[in-house]
C-alpha cells in the first residue's frame, strides 16, 4: 500500500506541475478526494521528491493567491446563465 501511495504522489504532483492544476481539479481528474491530494502532495512528495515537491507548492501557493478571482468569475458566469436563461424563458413565454 505504502509503495502505491508513494506512485500516486509522485503523478499528482507531476499532474499539477504539468498542468498547474489546482488540487480540486487534481482530485477531480484522478478520482480520489481533494484531502488524498493534498496529502499526498503537502507530505508524502516531500519526502519522496523533494524538487517535485518545491514546483508543487510554488503552483498551489499561486492557486491560493488566485482562488477569490477564480470565485468571482465563477458567479459571473453563473449570473450571466441565469440571465440567458430568463431571457429564453421570456422570449418563449411572449412567442406562444
Amino acid at each position: 500500500m505504502k509503495a502505491q501511495s508513494e506512485t500516486r504522489a509522485v503523478i499528482l504532483g507531476e499532474y499539477i506541475v504539468s498542468q498547474k492544476a489546482t488540487v480540486r481539479a487534481a482530485a477531480e481528474w484522478f478520482g480520489v478526494s481533494k484531502s488524498t491530494v493534498h496529502k499526498d502532495v503537502s507530505e508524502r512528495l516531500e519526502q519522496i521528491q523533494p524538487e517535485l515537491y518545491t514546483q508543487v507548492k510554488s503552483i498551489l501557493e499561486q492557486n491560493k493567491q488566485e482562488r477569490h478571482i477564480r470565485g468571482g468569475l465563477a458567479t459571473q458566469r453563473k449570473y450571466a446563465l441565469r440571465r440567458k436563461q430568463e431571457e429564453a424563458f421570456q422570449k418563449h413565454r411572449y412567442d406562444s
